[in-house]
Parts: C-alpha cells; structure tokens; sequence
C-alpha cells in the first residue's frame, strides 16, 4: 500500500525494543523517511526527538527526512525550526 510503509517501520521499531535491540541513526532515519512517505509528519518529528532522547545522534540523512516529511505537509514552521537546528548541532 502507497505511503503505508510507516506503520511497518514503527512497528518493526517497537519489535526491536521488546527484543532489547536498540535503534540506531540508519534505523531512525528509515523509519523518518517511511513517515515522510506517507505525509506522517507529526511521527517524522517525534522520532527526530526520541532518537535525541535516547542519546543517539541525529544525522544530516535524519534531519532532511523529518524536514522533508514538515514540508510535504506544509509545516514550513517547524521544517525551519529543524533546519536550524540541523545548523546549530
């Protein structure tokens, strides 16, 4: 199904959590881009802040996908707000 590669990501996500399998920045930015895919901006940015919170570095790859997934939404606020903080890390 078109753009519903998300839910298959969070819940390939959550599999690995159960299992103690911790998510790196290539396994993030996966899940970040499948939810850019499927205009599921919201979930792009709170995975942006739970890999922060987790204390695994955002990449550039990252950062681009959650601010593809603002911009395909029409979020402009807050891709720029990301943008910049891609600037300032």
């Amino acid at each position: 199904e078109k753009g519903g590669g998300w839910k298959k990501s969070l819940q390939l996500m959550e599999y690995m959590q159960a299992k103690g399998v911790p998510a790196d920045a290539i396994t993030y930015g996966a899940a970040i881009s499948a939810c850019a895919k499927g205009a599921q901006w919201q979930r792009a940015v709170r995975l942006l802040k739970e890999m922060q919170d987790r204390q695994v570095s955002p990449t550039c790859i990252t950062y681009t996908a959650a601010i593809n997934a603002c911009e395909k939404s029409g979020q402009w606020r807050i891709a720029l707000q990301l943008l910049a903080e891609l600037h300032s890390n």
